[in-house]
């Protein structure tokens, strides 16, 4: 069974703060690299993080608007990523670190005041917004969190 909205929105404050955490350890020269994990240096995870974020969040608004089933399928997660990436490269790291902080902030707002009906709403892809919420949200910033700290242990 699904958490309600409101564990939910504290799971993820909790797993941000993870991930938060993992930034905070690292170097200024690791926060600066090019290439920290894998091919993303630390403004790509962060604007990764604010897109994916940001994405279920606009799935919490539509199915408060009654239309969870309009949400557009994202078919290429893989393309939609380096066009993420590829927008933070050239953007500094305090502007995206800026916008991620908003489209949490949104996320949060709008898991808190979400009827828990709607988690179980599914969206074109097929996915309930209830697993967005998890996999895109909490698991999420815990992946990059693991992956932060790892990266931070190899310096």
């Amino acid at each position: 069974m699904i958490a309600a909205p409101a564990e939910l929105a504290t799971e993820a404050e909790a797993a941000r703060g993870e991930f938060l955490d993992a930034v905070r350890a690292l170097t200024p020269a690791q926060r600066d690299a090019s290439r920290l994990v894998g091919d993303w240096g630390l403004r790509e995870i962060v604007a990764h993080m604010g897109y994916w974020v940001d994405n279920t969040a606009q799935a919490l608004h539509e199915a408060g608007q009654g239309r969870a089933y309009h949400l557009p399928h994202i078919s290429d997660v893989d393309e939609r990523n380096a066009v993420v990436a590829r927008v933070a490269r050239e953007t500094d790291l305090d502007t995206v670190t800026k916008r991620e902080a908003a489209a949490f902030e949104a996320f949060v707002d709008l898991l808190r005041r979400a009827d828990p009906e709607w988690l179980g709403l599914q969206i074109a892809s097929g996915h309930t917004i209830g697993h967005l919420v998890q996999e895109d949200g909490v698991d999420h910033y815990r992946e990059h969190a693991a992956e932060l700290r790892n990266a931070g242990g190899d310096a």
